[in-house]
């Protein structure tokens, strides 16, 4: 099947329509097309990566999208042509390690296959992103998409959703539990509609106050300014789990000392080497946790959880044509709170 897609040759190069082939059908196969796919800050990140820094070109981005089923493979029994579909990603996984046995196939122990820049488990090939008209995946990896909310909306919840719902999910919050949420983008926006449909008091720490009436209007009870520094004493010990957010290198100490006896610091937005002092831990024997993308269980009980309470991501919708503009202005974060392409059309650019 030849579909059109965003194609970027070298790390700099415009991304441009340009014809790809997707697979024929496996029968475990769903080939979705594609409506709506969101631009994430790993998206930047994997365009300016050079190869020689590990870095995979040619490269088509795009894992976190909403389309409709087309077709399904011989042996698919939960989806068919019409169904309305999401997928994040991760589009395969080995399936037989402990870690898929229970899910979780973000931690699968021979690493899962991503939507793009990944190896396809079956014949090697490269896999190419849903930056794209039409997408084929395996059907493990396709969820039910509610039809109440706008599908624009709900790509987001399959990337930076999914990364604060699978914490808050294995940290059992819930009504009374006093959350934390550092950093107001497009995780830390979603994590606090997520945490307060769940019952949580949520305090959101940024370093712009200008965005305190944001963050209320998301659902925060109180913004602390994380540069103030007697209103970061002030915090002190108030709250039980806190989902770092921000993507770029910070000083987790402050946010470990507003942690309550038992708390737990779940650093979810930047992925590199972290340095604390033992003591900030001991000191009301707190923890220290990360997190990373999604299982199946948890996704689609994201899905299902925000079609109940009518949860979506805030997007700025634009046509494919300016996929350039939405990279330019990410970079310098002038996005509230997720760009997302409009794909609908795509396949008339080839």
């Amino acid at each position: 099947m030849i579909t059109t897609a965003l194609f970027v040759a070298a790390p700099g190069a415009p991304a441009l329509p340009t014809p790809i082939a997707r697979r024929e059908l496996r029968p475990d196969d769903v080939d979705v097309r594609v409506t709506f796919c969101g631009v994430c800050h790993s998206d930047l990140h994997a365009l300016r990566t050079p190869p020689a820094q590990g870095g995979v070109f040619p490269l088509v981005p795009g894992h976190e999208f909403v389309g409709e089923v087309v077709a399904v493979g011989s042996n698919v029994v939960d989806f068919a042509p019409g169904d309305p579909v999401a997928v994040g990603n991760i589009v395969d996984s080995c399936g037989t390690c402990r870690m898929c046995e229970r899910g979780q196939e973000n931690f699968c122990a021979e690493f899962p296959t991503l939507t793009y820049g990944g190896r396809d488990r079956v014949d090697g090939s490269a896999t190419a992103g849903a930056w794209a008209g039409r997408y084929v995946v395996r059907d493990r990896f396709v969820y039910h998409r509610p039809t109440a909310l706008d599908a624009a909306a709900v790509a987001p919840l399959m990337c930076a959703g999914i990364t604060v719902w699978e914490p808050m999910r294995a940290a059992g919050v819930g009504q009374g539990t006093r959350l934390g949420v550092v950093g107001l983008g497009g995780l830390g926006h979603l994590a606090v509609r997520l945490a307060r449909a769940l019952g949580a008091e949520v305090t959101v720490f940024t370093t712009s106050p200008e965005k305190a009436a944001d963050a209320e209007r998301l659902g925060a009870s109180h913004v602390v300014v994380s540069s103030d520094a007697e209103a970061m004493d002030a915090a002190t010990g108030s709250l039980d789990l806190i989902l770092d957010t921000v993507a770029v290198e910070h000083d987790l100490a402050p946010y470990l000392r507003v942690l309550d006896l038992d708390g737990e610091l779940f650093t979810l937005g930047f992925l590199g080497q972290v340095t604390i002092a033992a003591t900030d831990l001991l000191i009301g024997r707190k923890r220290l946790a990360s997190g990373g993308s999604g299982g199946h269980r948890w996704t689609q009980d994201l899905l299902d959880f925000c079609g109940e309470h009518g949860i979506v991501a805030d997007v700025e919708v634009l046509p494919a044509t300016e996929v350039g503009t939405s990279l330019e202005r990410l970079a310098r974060g002038d996005v509230r709170y997720r760009f997302v392409l409009d794909l609908r059309d795509i396949d008339q650019h080839r």
